[in-house]
C-alpha cells in the first residue's frame, strides 16, 4: 500500500523500559494499527526531514517491535527531527484494515487511505511497523511528552487552525480522530476514509504554513483478533476433543569448532547397520555436550569432522567426513565436494564414495535421504561389494565452510528438478505430439487423381498412382 515506506518489523524483546526510554521522532509519520491477537498493533511513521531511519535489514512474517526496540527508531529522529510532532490516535485499526481497503491492488480510487498514501509517498523519511507490542503504544504518549519536554495538547482541526505552531519550540499535538466512538453506526471504510480526510486537512494546514513536524499514526486497540486457540488463554469456552500437541523438538546441530564453529552437521535420524544389527545414533550424537570430535581438523581446502562412540557393537567406531573445496575456473566460484565417508573399527576401515553430496561452498548442503541402501538414492557407495556396514541420514545437512555462527546457510538441495510426475508428463506429451505429426504427415501425403473418366469418350486406363 505505500510505496515509499520501508516495512520494519522487529522480534519482540522481554525488556520494558519505562514510557518507552528512548523513541526518536523528529522527521516521522506514525502509523501504528493493531494486528495481532495478544495486543500488538502496526505503526507507520513519516516526517518532513530526511535520512532519519536507515533501510530495515533483514525482517521476516511474525516480529513484533518491542518498546525497546521501538525507542531504537524514535530517538534518533527526535533528537535531529522537527520539533512538532503530530500523533493521530484512533480507536481501532489493524495491519489487516490496509489490505482490505487500501489501494494496495492498484485501486487508488478506491483506497480509504489516499490522503496517508500521498503524505507517504511524498514525505522525506517514512517508517512502518506492522506490528508494534501494545505495551510501547500504550507509553508512547509519556514517552513523547518526556523527549520533547512539552505537555501534550489535545486538539481539533479548527483549533489547529487558530494555533501559531514555531519550529524551534517543541510542541506535541495529539488529534483523536473522529468516527470512532460511534463507528458501529457506520462500515468500516467510511470510517478509516473519514479518519483519513481529517489527516488529509490536518496535512493541508501544515504544509500551508511551511511547518516541519514528524507526524505518527496508530490505535487504541486492534480492529480484528486473530482468533487462535493456542494463543488464548480462557474465555472462548470448551473446545471438544481438543489437545495441545507439543511441537517436536529439534536438537542442536554438530558443531566443530578452534578458534570460531568451522564445521556443521545434522540429520533427524542417523542409523547405522552392521550385518543385520541396526542401531540409531540420533540421540547421542545431534544436542550432545560431550561427543568426542577427536581427529576432527579444518583448513580453507579440507575439512574432516571424526565422530566416535565408544560403545558401538561392542567396540570404538569413529566416523569420519572427509570434505574438499576446489575452485572451478568454468564456474567462476569454489564448491566442495564429500569426498568419502570412513567408518574405523576394531583397526579396520570401510570406505564409502559420496561424491555426490556436492554444492556450492558459500552454501550448505541438505537432502532427504543420504544412504548406502539402493531404495533410497544410494548417495553413499561402498567401495568393496557387498559391505557389512550400511548407514542411513534422514533429513542430513552439513556445512564445512563459509560457517557463520552456528546455523546453516541458505542449503544446495539433492533434489532434482525433474521429478517422476514432470517425466511422466513430458515423455506422454511427446508420444501424443508424435502421433500428432505423423497423421498430419499422412493427411499431407494423401494425393487425389488428376485424370477423370468422360463417358462420352473412350475409357482411360489408370496406372499406379504414386
Amino acid at each position: 500500500m505505500m510505496a515509499a515506506t520501508a516495512a520494519v518489523r522487529v522480534r519482540a524483546g522481554t525488556r520494558r523500559a519505562p514510557a518507552l526510554c528512548r523513541m526518536p521522532w523528529l522527521p516521522l509519520m506514525l502509523v501504528a494499527a493493531a494486528a495481532a491477537s495478544e495486543q500488538q498493533v502496526p505503526l507507520v511513521l513519516w516526517s518532513s526531514d530526511r535520512g532519519l531511519w536507515a533501510p530495515a535489514a533483514d525482517t521476516h512474517e511474525g516480529h513484533i517491535t518491542s518498546d525497546m526496540q521501538l525507542s531504537t527508531y524514535l530517538d534518533p529522529a527526535l533528537e535531529l527531527g522537527p520539533r512538532n510532532v503530530l500523533l493521530f490516535l484512533q480507536d481501532k485499526l489493524s495491519i489487516e484494515d490496509f489490505t482490505a481497503y487500501g489501494g494496495v491492488f492498484g485501486n487508488k480510487q478506491d483506497s480509504a487511505f489516499s490522503n496517508l498514501e500521498n503524505a507517504l509517498d511524498l514525505a522525506p523519511s517514512s517508517l512502518v511497523l506492522p506490528a508494534v507490542d501494545w505495551y510501547a503504544i500504550s507509553t508512547l504518549t509519556t514517552y513523547l511528552q518526556e523527549k520533547l519536554g512539552a505537555s501534550p495538547l489535545h486538539v481539533d482541526l479548527a483549533t489547529l487552525r487558530e494555533l501559531k505552531l514555531n519550529a524551534s519550540i517543541p510542541a506535541l499535538l495529539l488529534i483523536r480522530l473522529p468516527y470512532t466512538a460511534s463507528s458501529g453506526l457506520m462500515a468500516p471504510k467510511e470510517v478509516l476514509t473519514g479518519n483519513d480526510e481529517v489527516i488529509g486537512q490536518v496535512l493541508s494546514t501544515l504544509k500551508s504554513e511551511d511547518i516541519p513536524y514528524t507526524a505518527g499514526l496508530t490505535a487504541v486497540r486492534p480492529s480484528r483478533v486473530a482468533r487462535d486457540v493456542a494463543m488464548v488463554t480462557g474465555g472462548l469456552g470448551r473446545q471438544l476433543l481438543q489437545r495441545t500437541v507439543a511441537p517436536p523438538a529439534i536438537s542442536a546441530p554438530v558443531s566443530y569448532n578452534d578458534t570460531a564453529p568451522r564445521i556443521l552437521f545434522w540429520a533427524q535420524n542417523f542409523s547405522v547397520a552392521y550385518g543385520e544389527h541396526w542401531e540409531d545414533l540420533t540421540s547421542r550424537t545431534f544436542g550432545v555436550q560431550d561427543l568426542n570430535l577427536t581427529g576432527s581438523s579444518w583448513n580453507d581446502s579440507i575439512a574432516r569432522l571424526a565422530l566416535t562412540y565408544d560403545s558401538l557393537f561392542g567396540t570404538m567406531v569413529t566416523f569420519k567426513f572427509t570434505l574438499a573445496n576446489r575452485f572451478y575456473p568454468v564456474s567462476a566460484r569454489h564448491w566442495f565436494t564429500l569426498e568419502n565417508l570412513e567408518i574405523h573399527s576394531n583397526g579396520s576401515v570401510a570406505y564409502f564414495n559420496a561424491s555426490q553430496v556436492t554444492g556450492p561452498s558459500i552454501y550448505s548442503f541438505h537432502c532427504e535421504h543420504v544412504s548406502s541402501e539402493n531404495e533410497d538414492g544410494n548417495l553413499l557407495v561402498p567401495d568393496t561389494q557387498p559391505s557389512l556396514w550400511q548407514m542411513t541420514f534422514r533429513d542430513f545437512q552439513i556445512q564445512a565452510f563459509n560457517v557463520t555462527g552456528e546455523q546453516f546457510s541458505y542449503a544446495s538441495d539433492c533434489a532434482g528438478f525433474f521429478s517422476p510426475g514432470i517425466w511422466m508428463g513430458l515423455l506422454t506429451s511427446l508420444f501424443m505430439l508424435f502421433i500428432f505429426t505423423y497423421g498430419l504427415h499422412m493427411i499431407l501425403s494423401l494425393k487425389t487423381m488428376d485424370r477423370f473418366d468422360d463417358h462420352k469418350g473412350p475409357t482411360i486406363a489408370l496406372t499406379q498412382i504414386v
